[in-house]
């Protein structure tokens, strides 16, 4: 069997198309600031060709460390909040952690059908303007750690961030206006990843070579979203994005449905 490293070092045209998607997810991350991550599994799947339970733990690495880059970024602007941060993501963590023992239960025609239900449900959510949200009052460290429990669970059993449900979260359970809730979403979702991702190490094994390559790949198209921001349109490059997130998502949920219906 090739080795990672012998396999990634071929650069096949699938590996150069899923590293170049790579790097265009992390712009869309450096852009948008939510979103990119989802399309980090069906880049792994249907084009590096990477089983979707293997698949899942990658999306982990590429998620936590891209939102870790985030959350530095963030921190030293001061839209950031230490303590909301901790109360989301203990529970986070620990439901990710469980929540990795679900991808295994499930074939991978039913772990993608599920994935592409999340899939639409965000390209709709990317179509409604961005408006800047009232600070609300803080509902208490028992919502706030249910609600983090449930976006755990999301990320150790798909291998997404959540950031799209994560960022109201914290707006509206944490008390906290909408650019500390962007950038504290980012250490929720890195520290999720990490227990997520300890959570698939106990079932699967990997190509640790791709999953770094992709990260590095995300993290570059990241740092060139956030030096491009504000030279375009977001509200332009949020249609565009919502329409690719909405199509795939509706690709593979025909795909996968059919397969389950045979």
């Amino acid at each position: 069997m090739m080795s990672p490293a012998s396999k990634l070092g071929e650069m096949n045209i699938e590996t150069i198309a899923a590293l170049l998607m790579a790097s265009l997810i992390g712009v869309a991350l450096g852009l948008l600031g939510s979103g990119g991550t989802m399309i980090t599994l069906p880049v792994l799947v249907y084009v590096a060709g990477v089983p979707a339970s293997q698949a899942v733990a990658m999306a982990l690495v590429v998620v936590g460390g891209t939102s870790l880059a985030g959350s530095v970024m963030q921190y030293r602007r001061g839209h950031f909040d230490v303590r909301v941060a901790l109360l989301f993501a203990v529970t986070g963590m620990i439901g990710a952690y469980g929540g990795a023992r679900l991808t295994h239960l499930f074939s991978q025609p039913v772990l993608l059908t599920v994935f592409s239900v999340i899939m639409v449900g965000v390209g709709v959510k990317l179509f409604q303007e961005r408006h800047e949200i009232e600070q609300a009052a803080s509902q208490g460290p028992a919502r706030c750690a249910t609600v983090g429990a449930v976006v755990g669970v999301l990320t150790g059993f798909l291998g997404i961030g959540g950031g799209f449900l994560i960022v109201p979260a914290l707006v509206l359970f944490g008390g906290l206006d909408i650019k500390k809730a962007t950038g504290t979403s980012l250490a929720v979702i890195a520290l999720n990843s990490l227990s997520g991702l300890a959570g698939q190490l106990r079932y699967v094994q990997f190509d640790w070579w791709m999953a770094l390559a992709f990260l590095a790949a995300a993290t570059v198209g990241m740092a060139a979203g956030v030096a491009t921001k504000g030279r375009l349109s977001e509200r332009a490059i949020r249609k565009t994005f919502a329409t690719f997130v909405l199509v795939v998502g509706l690709a593979m949920a025909w795909q996968n449905v059919m397969t389950l219906l045979r």
